[in-house]
């Protein structure tokens, strides 16, 4: 396994003598990407029209909650099963700094493959295929800058998978009371917006 791990990362990673500009839109996938999922939860929350507000909300609150368990899951593997990086073990190229941690699973990883398998399964699936190729570009990314190893992304899409399934039955159990209890925080402390009208109820 590792000698397939080492295999497919040497295909992959960058050289000295790679296109400069390509190296630039990796480090830009691999750093500023990943901001697309706050982002996106927090407008899905605020803006929507009345009719699928509430749809919108329940997504948010799924998607959060499959966050929260692949994030624990991942640095729970992480301190279970360390892994070092490859520049760690001075092999191939590094174009971005990073700290000699656990490579293995990458939270990067982790954390967009749950978000995109989150739209997938609860979205549409336009929405969750657009995200698979966003989570697809960031995961070369990291390999193509050498901070990870290509079974590190793998274990981060089964990760997402797994984090995924664990808030399904959240839901199914608690679902309804996590809403409203949500639901009564937001209305709390963002009351004055909301009677402004400038975000929805």
């Amino acid at each position: 396994m590792e000698q397939l791990n080492h295999l497919l990362f040497t295909l992959i990673n960058a050289t000295p003598t790679s296109n400069f500009k390509v190296i630039i839109f990796a480090i830009i996938l691999a750093r500023y990407v990943i901001f697309i999922i706050p982002l996106s939860l927090i407008a899905i929350w605020l803006w929507g029209t009345a009719n699928n507000i509430v749809l919108q909300r329940q997504l948010v609150v799924k998607t959060a909650t499959a966050l929260v368990f692949s994030m624990l899951f991942s640095i729970f593997i992480s301190q279970l099963l360390p892994h070092k990086r490859p520049f760690v073990e001075d092999f191939g190229y590094i174009f971005l700094v990073h700290v000699p941690d656990s490579s293995f699973p990458s939270n990067h990883g982790s954390a967009i493959f749950t978000f995109a398998l989150a739209f997938l399964f609860w979205h549409r699936l336009w929405s969750g295929m657009s995200l698979i190729i966003i989570a697809l570009a960031i995961a070369w990314s990291r390999i193509y800058l050498g901070i990870h190893w290509p079974l590190d992304m793998l274990g981060a899409f089964f990760i997402g998978l797994i984090g995924c399934l664990l808030s399904q039955v959240i839901w199914y159990l608690l679902g309804n009371c996590i809403t409203q209890y949500l639901f009564n925080i937001y209305h709390l402390y963002f009351a004055f917006p909301i009677r402004k009208g400038w975000i929805k109820v």
